[in-house]
């Protein structure tokens, strides 16, 4: 299956060639096949068929991993499409320890919130420029990479969040003061709320250094996510919060 890498798109009746994407998720079909669930530039998320790729002798199985920069070729009119070829663009993404669980877990956020065959070019690109900063990023940096993640995905499939203004005062928010937060309206100031308009800020500008606006603006992404995945759990956060709990302690 390998080819010469082409840094180009091109599709063809039935056939896409040389299409940037990542596996998302992997499962075994039958005894030589794989059934991949991919992410791609152009055409968003859906699965292909790679047949025969676990036989003794292939080496396509090594490149079909999350995390590595493919460039994927496939045919096929109906839902499952036909994976033909497949190559490695860049050298693939190391990610050990606390930062390989936070590529599951964003992978399962496109998985949750982009429907399948719904392009979505920018949020590509943020999941490639999110990957490669958990890739070197130190544990007390993948907080603030995930939250911008999540903020950004957030805002790019339509669900923009309203940081900058009190909606019921109609005032910028003041770093000084505390604030609620209603996910479909926005921040309001409230002397019991759990978010300081100086992380509302700093969520804004994407710019998060302090500890405490970590802590709060995890606590609001995740209340926003929940919120739109209507309870549906993400098995990948329920693992990443074992483990950084576990840190905390040791």
């Amino acid at each position: 299956m390998n080819a010469p890498c082409r840094a180009w798109a091109l599709m063809t009746g039935s056939a896409v060639y040389s299409q940037p994407g990542f596996i998302l998720k992997q499962k075994k079909y039958h005894e030589t096949s794989l059934i991949i669930d991919v992410f791609t530039r152009d055409f968003g998320r859906f699965s292909l068929l790679a047949r025969g790729v676990r036989k003794s002798r292939s080496k396509t199985a090594a490149m079909l991993q999350p995390f590595i920069p493919l460039s994927l070729s496939y045919m096929g009119n109906g839902e499952l499409k036909i994976l033909t070829d497949v190559d490695i663009v860049q050298f693939p993404l190391e990610l050990k320890g606390l930062a390989l669980y936070c590529g599951f877990y964003i992978s399962e956020l496109i998985i949750c919130f982009l429907h399948q065959h719904d392009p979505h070019p920018a949020v590509f690109f943020d999941y490639n420029i999110c990957l490669a900063r958990l890739a070197g990023a130190t544990d007390s940096e993948i907080e603030a990479v995930l939250r911008v993640f999540e903020i950004n995905l957030i805002e790019k499939i339509g669900y923009g969040l309203q940081l900058e203004v009190d909606f019921l005062s109609e005032l910028p928010v003041n770093p000084a003061k505390k604030y609620a937060f209603d996910v479909e309206r926005g921040a309001y100031e409230d002397e019991q709320g759990y978010l300081s308009g100086s992380t509302l800020q700093a969520l804004s500008s994407k710019i998060l250094n302090d500890p405490q606006a970590l802590n709060e603006a995890k606590l609001l992404m995740r209340a926003v996510i929940d919120f739109y995945l209507q309870g549906r759990p993400l098995k990948s956060r329920q693992v990443v919060n074992q483990i950084i709990k576990r840190m905390s302690n040791d």
